[in-house]
């Protein structure tokens, strides 16, 4: 297994921040890779990525979902294996540390390699900074799920 921490500080409250990561069908707007999002439940999803050229589908399941706090997930089945958590940090009434935190499972001589350059902790630092621009430049979230898992 392989693991990423990221974090980045966004200048929403706290609120908005985890109000906007709980939109999962939205991440395609600021995730490099994710072509598209499934939400099948309120535990579970369907996620459709490309990265490279390739294609893989995988089911998710939300495993803890904690409002202004926390989303952990893992991977059921499909071409990916993977585990995490996002949390979210108050810093003040207006900006918000979003912290990521990743263990993967790489597959084949190409992921292996990608792993072992960095290739995955750059993609979710992009992604972090893209999320920022996302919702600072919005100043709201689109919508918003404040149930519990």
């Amino acid at each position: 297994m392989s693991k990423v921490e990221e974090s980045i500080e966004v200048e929403v409250p706290v609120r908005t921040a985890y109000d906007q990561w709980t939109q999962f069908e939205s991440f395609p707007q600021f995730m490099d890779g994710v072509e598209r999002i499934e939400q099948r439940t309120d535990r579970t999803m369907h996620w459709v990525t490309k990265v490279g050229g390739v294609t893989k589908e995988f089911e998710a399941e939300i495993t803890e979902q904690i409002p202004d706090e926390r989303v952990a997930w893992t991977t059921l089945d499909g071409e990916v294996k993977q585990a995490g958590v996002v949390t979210f940090h108050r810093l003040s009434d207006m900006k918000t540390k979003v912290m990521l935190q990743l263990d993967y499972e790489p597959e084949g001589i190409k992921e292996n390699v990608g792993d072992k350059l960095g290739v995955v902790k750059r993609q979710i630092t992009g992604d972090l900074k893209r999320f920022k621009e996302f919702i600072e430049d919005r100043g709201r979230e689109t919508g918003a799920w404040r149930g519990a898992v």
